[in-house]
């Protein structure tokens, strides 16, 4: 394995624009949930008529499916992450919009699908709104105490109640005016193989720990380096919900 040095500067100058994980490839390994969310994507996708993709990141999931909808809109956040989605979908006749969740710039019942793998922050009364009638929400979304074990090395122990609950958003959604009418949950681990792919990810999912440098926290990651040198590697837990959820009747209009 190379010194910590060249690891941690090869880790600080890598790209981590965009929802592509390949960086990774052979440093850290994540198992998968059971379900396989972007083969049921696809599927979906190829029977829609209009469909919304929020939070796209760089859109590679977008991307890699086969046959999409003859109206095809995504939404992301971070400009750098909504330059790389128009590159990969522009050209697919996909409409890429810069913008957040908490006000979609659609009229009320635009699609009849809304997706989303790991949305930031499920804004349910806009997804309700640009919702069809009987239109269908399907998204992945990261669970609470996501890689929690990772996190709490840097921070110190965290208390519950974690962000996230499936409960409390299957009562959200409710409360929006969907009917959650599928639900699972899974818990998978992940694996970390070099310090390299600590950092990488820490810069990469910076709500992990929000004051991350490799400068302040040196010690916690010396120490993760000295025991991956042993040859054990740092294990953490991802959790992803799946859900599904159907738009009965149309919503008041939010303002």
């Amino acid at each position: 394995m190379r010194d910590y040095e060249d690891l941690v500067h090869e880790a600080l100058t890598a790209d981590v624009t965009g929802w592509d994980f390949t960086w990774l490839d052979g440093r850290a390994s994540e198992e998968r949930p059971p379900w396989g969310y972007t083969r049921q994507l696809a599927q979906r996708l190829a029977h829609a008529s209009s469909a919304l993709d929020l939070d796209t990141g760089g859109g590679e999931i977008i991307a890699a499916v086969p046959t999409l909808p003859p109206r095809m809109t995504v939404t992301e956040g971070w400009e750098p992450n909504a330059t790389r989605a128009r590159a990969l979908l522009q050209p697919r006749g996909v409409q890429v919009v810069h913008t957040g969740t908490d006000h979609l710039p659609f009229p009320d019942a635009t699609f009849d699908l809304v997706t989303s793998r790991h949305p930031v922050a499920p804004a349910w009364n806009q997804i309700a709104r640009v919702l069809r009638t009987d239109g269908t929400y399907f998204a992945q979304h990261v669970g609470p105490a996501s890689a929690l074990e990772l996190i709490e090395h840097f921070l110190g122990p965290l208390a519950p109640p974690f962000a996230r609950d499936p409960e409390q958003e299957t009562v959200d959604a409710q409360q929006a005016g969907l009917h959650v009418v599928h639900r699972s949950t899974a818990r998978c681990r992940m694996e970390f193989h070099d310090i390299g792919a600590i950092v990488w990810i820490l810069r990469k999912c910076v709500w992990w720990v929000p004051d991350f440098s490799t400068e302040r926290y040196e010690p916690q990651l010396r120490a993760l380096d000295a025991r991956m040198r042993a040859g054990e590697p740092v294990v953490a837990h991802s959790t992803r919900t799946l859900f599904e959820a159907r738009r009965t009747e149309r919503p008041v209009a939010q303002p």
